[in-house]
């Protein structure tokens, strides 16, 4: 018997069942070993040696693969045919050496780039060794990436409180969107007009044609700038005679695109059903390994991590017989199509992503596939087959028109297509982006050259040019590919990582930098701008490649990488504060001090007027504040409005009245601060707040909605089998549940003012079952993530444990005072009180003092009855 090792339970079974009893296959689900997140896991000082962790659950199944290979005759790694896979397996390699169970037993590595008999077979019949140049590439990466982040955060939360982290590839994603709302913010509208005339032929048929000359001379987008101009032409245009000059009818051919990369495939998702990158990888994972296809259990789709553009000749010539059976003969090219990446850095190793069987089609399979499979199937078959089909054959008619009116003429033109021949179309047909209408694609009438048009109307409309549109998802990923930065396998997490951190939101499918965002970029701008540029971002990742190809030692660019990155780093740890605010406040100028409706100079404070404006940081973040603080106490949340008439309007204060409350008189007002807006019901110190909850904007605030958010927290009701109150609540993290002690998340806010009691005993008693690892015990569930830890990395997360709530940093536990609520605890204090238990000893589990104090007191009464027998 033999062990197969593969990366997913779900392939481990398909693949089972291809190979017989012969074969025993494990899946290790994933990744095995990573490097702890803390100081030190990279040793640029010892030749970037590494230090490899092994957590509890790939501990049991690296325990279970050792175990199988020790009877087993020999071992074959078969994890996914791309560089992470191929980390895999050596990964796993290493460790089965290290507990000494191979011995002299055979090693080999097997690829398959789709799930199929065959494909299994064939890859089980052609072994190899590991790839030693994908796996020091691997460790490059993978170095680089740690050696960045672990440098470069620290740097970020001592100059800039409230930034999460900075990484390698993330920071210059972030970097375009914030660059493209700079570009925004800068736009200025400029208006201009155009003028089409709609126009009948001698049969009655009309037709719309647009300007393009005026008196001689030829008209560009924005040169009829204002509403006189344009009323002058469309005048002249109403008394004008018209006459078609000529008629040019060309025939044209458009080409099918090539069969789906990864890219492309996250941006047609995008456009076309509204998924996100990480949604169409986890649907496209699930067509790889293998779904039941009445009784057979099969792979639908290659390998979904790629960027090569050609299908295999076997592939190619299952596809063409497919177009002769689907769509007929006429649709069949003479010869096959040949596709090269345009790319930049495309590695072709892989085939692109295609359908396993052309002749599964998507209306065959639909009835074994939920909702999302059978779209994206349905997708990447249609593109895979038109990549093979004919050309559509378009006729492309042009008329040119002349209008004279007296001495003074005018040029128009109509274009229109008519499709002849659909060909490719006939399969798939690429969707833009903004579904706007092309005017090319109209049909146009009969019209002959030299015959009079009649005029129905005259047009003039007003517009304005528009500044770019904010990324998508879809057009970030292909951003990213034209620069050359990160991998296929890198976009659905650089992008994941980026919402996560809250350094973006995505607002109707558009990314939006967050303020918090924007100023981390623009530190790393101002003062590690070499590191997020994209020139020098993408020759790395040549560089990597060529890592690859056995082209470069991974250790020699790491070597020329650690030399200046270190030494940058060494520099800006001498900065202080006062520099990186000043050069803050001149990065994001438009951000901080944006323009005042009435014109004043919008770094003077509204409040004081004598104060000037500027960036302040707290342990929150940064905001704005006035320089005559303690006097003064205006704030703003940094992004807030400035003019008093946006979301945030109200007083120059920042404050807008609500109404009273109808049981204290007390006012109820609407206020902006330095960590967001706010509603307050009196004033002073013993005032009632309450934050906004997430998806609330200060506009859609009215005195009902701040009278609920003050009456939090709620009684829901007396807990059936403790009889103590349930309430619920809104924290800093979300909504919750609370009941003795235990905290449960709510899914939405609405959930706070309308969950009753039978559904809150659930969600309490689903909590509890989960937080303390149900009857299996383990490591309770985080009740929050606070991040990581400033001096020795590793994330600080507030849990809920069998003797309450309690902070966590490793193995140091630190239970809150009491009082305290776990959603308001904040990073500080939680280091505060980690380093509290670490002087008193630290511990893993705070609750063994209590047990081991009560050892002692046990004994007392025996020690006191042996003495009293000695004394009588």
């Amino acid at each position: 018997m033999e062990v197969v090792v593969v990366e997913s339970p779900a392939k481990a079974k398909t693949i089972n069942k291809y190979l017989g009893r012969n074969y025993k296959v494990l899946a290790s689900f994933g990744h095995v070993r990573d490097l702890p997140a803390k100081d030190g896991s990279v040793r640029p000082d010892d030749d970037f040696s590494m230090s490899w962790a092994v957590d509890t659950a790939s501990s049991k199944r690296l325990a279970d693969i050792a175990k199988a290979v020790k009877d087993a005759d020999g071992l074959i790694l078969a994890t996914d045919p791309d560089r992470e896979g191929e980390a895999i397996s050596w990964h796993v390699l290493e460790v089965l050496k290290q507990k000494r169970v191979l011995k002299d037993k055979p090693v080999s590595r097997v690829v398959f780039n789709a799930i199929t008999k065959q494909s299994v077979l064939d890859a089980m019949a052609n072994p190899r060794e590991i790839d030693a140049p994908l796996v020091d590439a691997y460790l490059a990466r993978r170095a680089l990436d740690y050696l960045v982040g672990f440098t470069l955060s620290p740097v970020l939360w001592r100059k800039l409180p409230g930034a999460r982290s900075a990484g390698r590839v993330q920071s210059v994603a972030l970097r375009l969107v914030c660059d493209r709302e700079a570009e925004i913010e800068r736009f200025i509208r400029e208006e201009y007009w155009n003028i089409a005339a709609i126009l009948d032929t001698p049969r009655k048929d009309n037709f719309e044609a647009r300007l393009t000359a005026y008196e001689g001379k030829k008209l560009q987008k924005l040169d009829i700038k204002n509403k006189a101009q344009a009323d002058d032409i469309k005048a002249m245009l109403e008394g004008a005679s018209f006459r078609a000059l000529s008629v040019e009818a060309k025939p044209t051919k458009r080409n099918p695109g090539p069969p789906f990369t990864t890219s492309t495939l996250q941006q047609a998702a995008s456009s076309r059903m509204g998924f996100s990158a990480s949604r169409t990888m986890q649907v496209a994972q699930r067509l790889y390994e293998g779904l039941d296809i009445g009784g057979e259990t099969a792979g639908l789709i290659t390998y979904m991590r790629t960027d090569g553009v050609q299908m295999a000749p076997e592939a190619i010539s299952a596809a063409r017989d497919a177009i002769k059976k689907e769509f007929g003969p006429n649709y069949l090219p003479e010869k096959p199509r040949y596709y090269t990446a345009k790319a930049k850095n495309a590695q072709e190793a892989h085939e692109a992503i295609r359908p396993t069987d052309f002749f599964r089609t998507p209306a065959s399979v639909r009835q074994y596939l939920d909702a999302d499979q059978a779209r994206l199937y349905e997708l990447v078959w249609k593109r895979a087959i038109a990549s093979q089909m004919n050309a559509a054959e378009i006729e492309r008619t042009t008329v040119e028109i002349e209008a004279v009116n007296g001495g003074r003429s005018a040029a128009l033109r109509a274009v229109g297509s008519v499709t002849r021949f659909d060909g490719f179309i006939a399969a798939y047909t690429d969707q833009r982006e903004d579904d706007s209408e092309d005017e090319e694609n109209r049909r146009l009438p009969e019209i002959r050259s030299g015959e009079t048009l009649a005029r129905e109307a005259i047009n003039a409309t007003q517009h304005t040019t528009e500044p770019p549109p904010r990324y998508s998802e879809a057009s970030l990923i292909k951003k990213l590919e034209e620069l050359g930065i990160g991998r296929p396998s890198t976009y659905a997490a650089t992008l994941k990582t980026l919402e996560d951190r809250e350094y973006v939101v995505i607002d109707k499918r558009r990314l939006v930098p967050e303020a918090k965002g924007r100023l981390v970029i623009a530190f790393l701008e101002s003062f590690f701008e070499k590191y997020v540029e994209y020139d020098f971002t993408a020759s790395l990742e040549e560089k990597l490649d060529e890592i690859s190809d056995g082209k470069l030692a991974w250790k020699d660019v790491l070597r020329d990488f650690w030399k200046d990155f270190s030494a940058s780093v060494d520099d800006i740890k001498e900065l202080r504060v006062t520099d990186v605010l000043d050069a803050l406040n001149e990065e994001l100028a438009p951000l901080v001090f944006p323009t005042r409706e009435d014109g004043s100079d919008p770094r003077i404070c509204p409040k004081c007027g004598t104060g000037n404006l500027s960036l302040k940081l707290g342990k929150y973040g940064a905001f704005v504040g006035c320089s005559n603080y303690p006097e003064c106490g205006y704030t703003r949340q940094l992004g807030g409005d400035a003019n008093g008439n946006g979301e945030n309007a109200g007083a120059e204060d920042g404050t807008k009245v609500l109404g009273k409350d109808p049981y204290t008189s007390e006012e109820i007002t609407l206020r902006s601060g330095r960590f967001g807006p706010y509603v307050q019901r009196g004033d002073g110190k013993e005032a009632k707040r309450s934050s906004l909850p997430k998806g609330w904007t200060p506009a859609s605030i009215d005195h009902e909605k701040a009278l609920a958010l003050l009456a939090l927290p709620r009684d829901v009701g007396k807990h059936p089998e403790s009889a103590k109150m349930i309430s619920a609540g809104l924290g800093r993290y979300g909504p919750f549940v609370l009941h003795d002690g235990t905290y449960a998340n709510l899914e939405s806010i609405e959930d706070v003012f309308s969950i009753g009691l039978n559904r809150a005993v659930s969600v309490i008693a689903e909590k509890q079952a989960k937080g303390r690892g149900g009857r299996n015990g383990g490591t309770p569930a985080a009740l929050k993530d606070l991040g990581e830890h400033p001096d020795g990395g590793g994330k600080i997360t507030v849990r809920d444990g069998k003797y309450g709530p309690y902070v966590n940093w490793g193995k140091v536990n630190a239970t809150l005072p009491k009082g305290k609520e776990p959603q308001s605890v904040s990073l500080d204090e939680a280091i505060a009180l980690i380093a509290e238990r670490e002087a008193k000893g630290g511990g893993k589990k705070p609750a063994r003092k209590a047990s081991a104090a009560k050892k002692p007191a046990a004994k007392k009464p025996a020690a006191k009855k042996a003495a009293a027998k000695k004394k009588g």
